[in-house]
């Protein structure tokens, strides 16, 4: 069976693209709404997302634990973030690898905005049954578009719960 690629989700929160942007272009956040990130580690602090900016992304499934580069590939304001990782290691990212593009988009709609997450797999140069054996290795027994498909329902849900409850620090 050939592997999926690209997995996405959506879900409409209460809020303005720009707020809600904001919020999701800062990687420090993303700790408190996936079920894998445990925070990040930022190269440079800027206010604001730039394409080229870097942090390390600090993740955790079950007992094993690592550490991924990250660098931005796009962040239009109140329309798209999306960063690429692309190094990793178990306490910092040493081996060089085309790994994932996360993307997030922005678009106003009825009610609040449209807030769709894409994984992407980069992983393009491994064989199918390679990556169908690691994937299965690494998820317990899933590939990762299903892995992931669950992991990008539950974030949104989270991102939604977290600013729709509010207040927030914005």
């Amino acid at each position: 069976m050939a592997r999926e690629y690209t997995v996405s989700d959506n879900i409409v929160i209460e809020e303005a693209p720009s707020t809600l942007y904001d919020l999701i272009s800062d990687p420090t956040r993303m700790g408190t709404w996936s079920p894998e990130n445990l925070g990040t580690s930022m190269h440079i602090r800027r206010a604001k997302a730039y394409p080229g900016m870097g942090f390390d992304g600090h993740n955790k499934r079950g007992r094993v634990r690592w550490t991924t580069q990250c660098t931005v590939t796009a962040a239009e304001s109140g329309r798209l973030f999306e960063f690429r990782v692309h190094k990793i290691g178990i306490s910092r990212p040493r081996i060089p690898a085309a790994i994932a593009t996360w993307r997030y988009r922005f678009e106003p709609v009825a009610g609040g905005t449209r807030v769709t997450e894409t994984w992407i797999d980069d992983r393009r140069a491994w064989p199918d049954f390679a990556a169908n054996m690691f994937d299965k290795i690494a998820t317990g027994g899933k590939t990762f578009a299903d892995f992931q498909r669950g992991n990008i329902k539950k974030t949104l849900e989270n991102i939604k719960r977290d600013i729709e409850q509010g207040p927030h620090t914005r």
